[in-house]
């Protein structure tokens, strides 16, 4: 989102029109979802991807005649056999776009993208909400928190968007809550904060050795923090919406850093190790009280299984776990 925003606010800079496509409803086999955001300018493309295929070339033709009509427009691809066929694609389903045509001359439309950024660059949790419109009849703000469920629901399509007073609407959220606290700043942690970082995800780093959290060596962090990994508390607030990796240099470091977090109950926890490690680390943890459901919660050994060996490969199957814990906070299934 913040390269999205940051993309358009450089092209109103400049005098430049933009279309935003977004998928604001999908519906059985279709290849991305509802979110998904591709850019397109006059040269084509800018940024993004709904998805490839025929209906993304579709939707960037379509997107250069609103350019030119200087509109917004909804557009619908059913993609039954025969239509799914006709377009040069075989995934089925159904996926509505909105196309909206975002003008430089437009008022107030860069001190939004300005507030937009502001918000994303404070991980302050916010949603946006589009009501849709034709020509260049649209509005979006941006919220704290989602709108009341049913404020927009007079009619519902079953999907994402809702209508009321004859308008549509669509809403998402622009930034969940939550930061990665990743314990251990070695070679597995030195891949993983990239690769999250351009998945958007936030990350802090939390060693007790200067030469394993610091910002040289993890400059995409929003924090590196060297501290006492006995007494984690008096360097880091993990909440419920958090994730937290452990990853430090020994089976000991990590028991102290899991007994810890438990009780703090974050969204997800991972520990990496082998499962004799893992093992040894559970039994000392039931010895200290923790119930076998408590233990089973963790992620362990961390990651999907993807047979993953090396640091990046382990990263890469770190990373698979944390976006399936994310997309199903957002209630994707």
């Amino acid at each position: 989102m913040k390269e999205l925003f940051q993309t358009i606010e450089a092209l109103l800079e400049k005098n430049q029109a933009v279309v935003l496509v977004t998928i604001t409803a999908s519906t059985g086999s279709t290849p991305r979802r509802a979110g998904s955001k591709m850019l397109v300018g006059w040269e084509g493309r800018l940024w993004g991807s709904i998805g490839g295929g025929a209906v993304e070339y579709r939707a960037m033709e379509v997107a250069r005649e609103l350019l030119e009509k200087k509109a917004s427009c909804t557009k619908r691809f059913s993609l039954t056999r025969g239509q799914a066929a006709d377009i040069g694609m075989v995934c089925g389903g159904d996926v509505t776009l909105y196309l909206q045509y975002i003008s430089p001359k437009r008022e107030g439309i860069q001190s939004l993208c300005q507030e937009i950024l502001d918000r994303l660059e404070q991980r302050r949790e916010s949603w946006l909400l589009w009501e849709i419109g034709e020509d260049d009849d649209w509005r979006l703000t941006v919220a704290d928190a989602p709108v009341e469920a049913g404020k927009y629901a007079e009619e519902s399509r079953g999907d994402e968007s809702r209508k009321s007073g004859g308008r549509w609407y669509y809403e998402e959220p622009l930034l969940l809550p939550g930061r990665v606290f990743i314990f251990g700043g070695g070679h597995v942690a030195q891949e993983l904060v990239p690769l999250l970082s351009h998945l958007d995800f936030c990350c802090v780093v939390m060693d007790d050795r200067r030469e394993f959290a610091n910002q040289d060596v993890f400059p995409q962090a929003a924090q590196t923090i060297v501290g006492d990994l006995e007494h984690i508390s008096s360097w880091v607030d993990i909440k419920h919406e958090d994730y937290v990796c452990i990853m430090t240099r020994g089976h000991q470091y990590d028991y102290y850093i899991q007994k810890q977090v438990m009780p703090l109950h974050p969204c997800y926890i991972g520990v990496m190790g082998s499962r004799n490690k893992i093992q040894v680390v559970s039994e000392k943890l039931r010895e200290d009280g923790f119930s076998e459901e408590a233990i089973r919660c963790c992620h362990m050994p961390i990651g999907t299984r993807i047979l993953a060996e090396t640091p990046a490969e382990i990263a890469v199957s770190i990373a698979g776990e944390l976006i399936s814990v994310r997309a199903k906070r957002k209630g994707i299934r």
